[in-house]
């Protein structure tokens, strides 16, 4: 599969690289499977899920940010020529939420906004079907800052997962930053 060119992001990363740090997670995935992107945002990694997964998947984009899902509807559709496989849903991923038991769930850089991150991994494992994925990317730093106020290192993402219920985490992939020390991704499974 070739690269789409969906590049629209002012940051460190461009498409290829969102697709690149996600796409080991995808190697045995099935068709028509149901993801999330827990905190889409202007759809970054909305784009990319949708390109590992392809037109048969079903990708929900969930965010509080109405302008930032309009921006991400309007670059789903210039990039795919359609958007009849993404339900977006302006709300907090943190609070209940009206969805149906999915196959996996991506958290790019959203869930170091909140300092329980537990709290929050056991809520968002109640979305996931048995053995669901939950695929993060996040800063690999333990300390933050005022953007970025509660980031987790690999190995504390694996002691979270374990608090959380899920199983062991498997480092996916990499990335260099000019911010708090690069990124990571990874993959854990409900238990």
């Amino acid at each position: 599969m070739g690269y789409l060119n969906c590049d629209y992001t002012p940051h460190d990363m461009n498409h290829n690289d969102h697709v690149n740090l996600i796409k080991p997670a995808f190697l045995d995935e099935t068709p028509n499977a149901s993801f999330a992107d827990f905190g889409a945002g202007s759809g970054a990694f909305t784009l990319a899920l949708r390109e590992v997964l392809g037109v048969s998947a079903t990708i929900y984009a969930v965010d509080k940010d109405k302008s930032s899902l309009r921006e991400l509807e309007n670059s789903y559709a210039a990039c795919f020529h359609s958007t009849s496989n993404l339900i977006v849903m302006q709300a907090d991923f943190s609070k209940p939420l009206n969805l149906p038991p999915l196959d996996g769930i991506l958290m790019a850089n959203s869930l170091h906004f909140f300092k329980d991150r537990v709290k929050v991994l056991q809520h968002v494992k109640s979305f996931l079907k048995p053995n669901g994925k939950l695929i993060i990317v996040e800063y690999n730093v333990d300390k933050g800052n005022i953007w970025v106020p509660y980031p987790f290192s690999f190995a504390t993402f694996g002691k979270l997962t374990k608090e959380a219920g899920f199983t062991d985490p498997q480092l996916l992939a990499t990335h260099s930053s000019r911010f708090l020390d690069g990124f990571y991704s990874a993959i854990t499974y409900t238990k």
